[in-house]
């Protein structure tokens, strides 16, 4: 999947024009990419449209213009864009409550690297975090950036139409699921 580039963003002014309908469009694609891990992890897929949005979003908060800063924007996001032989997710644990948030992270260490992708009867697991750490000796992130690096039989079965789950393998968290297959087909397209 290609990268973004400045010539691929929209002005300021033309997004502000086109917001609403460009919003709407990416929200209604965002739906078959968002993937639920029993009640509290949810992955959220990415690709060249949810980077775009989330770049264009950024620049339009932050008024950024010059061609220096949406350089930079453009440097920090691309790295989440898929490229071919991958799926890249926004992982997030999602507790309403603060004080069972802080209690769960805290329980949860090590969880970003035991959730998993299996198709084809095959199962690999995410590499996380790969630009920083987000967790430290007491507590893990509410938030990770994980890769699924699909093998070639994974990649090969998931071609051939065979069903995607995902999972997760934590002493303190253990849940899977399987995709829809409109879910799947949406994911699927970000292989090459």
């Amino acid at each position: 999947m290609d990268k973004l580039s400045r010539s691929d963003l929209f002005s300021l002014e033309r997004y502000h024009e086109i917001r609403a309908e460009f919003r709407a469009r990416v929200l209604a694609h965002k739906r078959l990419r968002k993937v639920s891990i029993g009640p509290n992890a949810t992955l959220y897929f990415e690709d060249r449209l949810t980077i775009q949005y989330q770049i264009q979003e950024m620049l339009r908060v932050e008024r950024i213009f010059e061609s220096e800063a949406i350089e930079e924007e453009l440097a920090a996001y691309n790295p989440l864009i898929p490229d071919g032989t991958n799926l890249k997710a926004t992982f997030m644990l999602e507790y309403e409550d603060p004080d069972e948030r802080r209690r769960m992270l805290g329980s949860l260490r090590g969880i970003e690297d035991r959730v998993w992708l299996g198709a084809g009867g095959d199962r690999t697991f995410a590499v996380a975090d790969e630009d920083l750490d987000r967790a430290n000796d007491d507590k893990t992130s509410a938030v990770h950036f994980l890769r699924f690096e699909l093998p070639d039989g994974m990649h090969d079965a998931l071609r051939d139409r065979a069903a995607m789950q995902f999972g997760i393998e934590h002493d303190r968290y253990r849940h899977d699921c399987v995709l829809s297959e409109a879910s799947r087909a949406a994911l699927v397209a970000d292989i090459d």
